[in-house]
C-alpha cells in the first residue's frame, strides 16, 4: 500500500525539520510543523508560548517531570488539554490530505493507519552539535547540554503520553542515521520507502 502520510520523529539537531520539508516539496504534499502549534493553540485555547514549550517537550529533563500529572479521562490539566488537542489536530491533518508531520508523537497518534510511514532520524553527537552551532550559534558545553536536554525532554514526553520508548526502532518503519547518510540521502530513502 502506498504511504500517504509520513511522520518524522527526530533527535534534536538531526535535521528532521529540513528533511521533512524537502520530502514534502519533492512529493508535492503538505508539510506540517509550525502549523501544528498554531492549530493546537486554536483547538486548546492555551497560550502559544505554553504550546510551543510543552507540546513536544517534558517540563524538565528530570525523569520525574510528570510525577504530579495524572493521565486519564478525569484529568483536566493544561497538559492533558494540550494532548487531546494535539491528537485531534494531527488526525485531522492526516485525514485531509497526504502530508509530512514532524514530531509531536504523530507516529503514535497515527499508528493504526496503514497509509502512514513512521520515520525516526538520529545522528551522532558531533553531527547534532555542528547543526546546533550552525542554527543557534551555540558552542561548547552550552551546545552539548542543549542537545542532550532537548533529546531527554522529548523522550520523557513521548514515553509519558504513549507508553512507548522514544527512538526505539520497533516503533518506526524506518530509522535513518542522518549523521552518516546526510540530508539528501535521507530524503531519497524516505521517498523510496513511500512508494
Amino acid at each position: 500500500m502506498k504511504k500517504n502520510i509520513i511522520t518524522i520523529s527526530r533527535e534534536f539537531g538531526s535535521g528532521g525539520r529540513t528533511i521533512g520539508k524537502k520530502v514534502a516539496e519533492k512529493l508535492g504534499i503538505e508539510f506540517y510543523d509550525r502549523d501544528l502549534i498554531r492549530k493546537m493553540v486554536e483547538e486548546s485555547g492555551l497560550k502559544e508560548k505554553y504550546v510551543e514549550q510543552y507540546a513536544e517537550y517534558a517540563p524538565s529533563a528530570d525523569r520525574f517531570a510528570y510525577s504530579f500529572v495524572g493521565l486519564g479521562e478525569e484529568t483536566v490539566s493544561p497538559l492533558m488539554i494540550l494532548w487531546e488537542a494535539k491528537k485531534k489536530v494531527i488526525q485531522e491533518f492526516a485525514q485531509n490530505s497526504a502530508c509530512v508531520i514532524v514530531g509531536n508523537c504523530a507516529d503514535y497518534i497515527l499508528k493504526d493507519r496503514d497509509d502512514c510511514l513512521k520515520v525516526f532520524l538520529y545522528a551522532d553527537e558531533a553531527t547534532k552539535e555542528k547543526r546546533i552551532r550552525e542554527i543557534y550559534g551555540e558552542v561548547g558545553l552550552k551546545q552539548k547540554n542543549h542537545v542532550h536536554d532537548m533529546d531527554v525532554k522529548r523522550g520523557i514526553n513521548y514515553n509519558y503520553f504513549t507508553g512507548q520508548e522514544w527512538g526505539r526502532a520497533q516503533n518506526y518503519d524506518l530509522a535513518l542515521n542522518r549523521g552518516s547518510l546526510g540530508i539528501d540521502k535521507c530524503v531519497e530513502l524516505i521517498i523510496e520507502a513511500v512508494k
